[in-house]
């Protein structure tokens, strides 16, 4: 394209870049919780950082989901936002999104009895974690 293999080489990688950003923004735009779901998961926030430790170090649970666990809990102690704040709705939330999403696929793996031994907050808070991840409290959450 522009004569030098490198320059190619870096305008294929920005964009390629580029592309997965946005896939990832239309991604989280599509999972984000509806309506008042959202306002409660920011309100959470800090009892869900608090279980997620928790939930990272407990050895009874899938290697699996403790690294995913981890990965999430360094993602939040970055400074650096996925979205940047100038996007209406994720940029503001993007955090507490990322995190639903990712709590979802932890309760589901790793059952709703782990989550509430872990859970640091009140029972109100607990219900509506399990409604952030989708799942009817009856239910052990394992699939």
């Amino acid at each position: 394209m522009t004569g030098s293999s490198w320059w190619d080489l870096a305008l294929g990688i920005a964009a390629g870049l580029l592309l997965t950003w946005l896939a990832l923004i239309a991604a989280l735009a599509v999972l984000r919780p509806r309506g008042g779901l959202l306002r409660e998961a920011l309100r959470l926030l800090p009892d869900v950082v608090r279980l997620l430790r928790g939930l990272a170090t407990d050895r009874d649970l899938p290697r699996g989901v403790r690294v995913r666990l981890v990965l999430l809990l360094a993602y939040l102690a970055l400074p650096i936002d996925l979205v940047p704040d100038f996007i209406p709705v994720l940029g503001q939330a993007d955090d507490a999104v990322v995190v639903v999403v990712v709590l979802r696929g932890v309760v589901r793996r790793a059952g709703l009895g782990a989550v509430r031994a872990h859970w640091p907050g009140t029972e109100d808070g607990f219900a509506a974690v399990v409604r952030l991840a989708g799942l009817d409290r009856r239910r052990d959450g394992r699939t």
